[in-house]
């Protein structure tokens, strides 16, 4: 799965495009390289979201195409 869909069915970002936006940016880091939009993910992951307030860094746990709201959150693990 590509990381801009992940990060919208994981529910990190809100929006597909926001994600693309991010990984455009450099401010999506996956295994300590810049994510391009298309990026290639698999479970056991690391990736860093770099925010303006700090950073966010989680593994990946699980992938799937969709999701609900409640189960989202079983995607990822964030670290610390």
């Amino acid at each position: 799965m590509r990381i801009d869909k992940f990060l919208k069915v994981s529910r990190i970002l809100k929006r597909r495009t926001v994600a693309q936006e991010a990984c455009t940016e450099e401010k999506v880091v996956v295994n300590g390289k810049p994510a391009k939009p298309s990026t290639k993910i698999k479970i056991g992951d690391v990736v860093e979201i770099l925010y303006a307030t700090g950073v966010l860094k989680f593994r990946i746990l699980n992938i799937k195409e969709t999701v609900k709201k409640e189960e989202a959150a079983s995607l990822y693990e964030v670290m610390v």
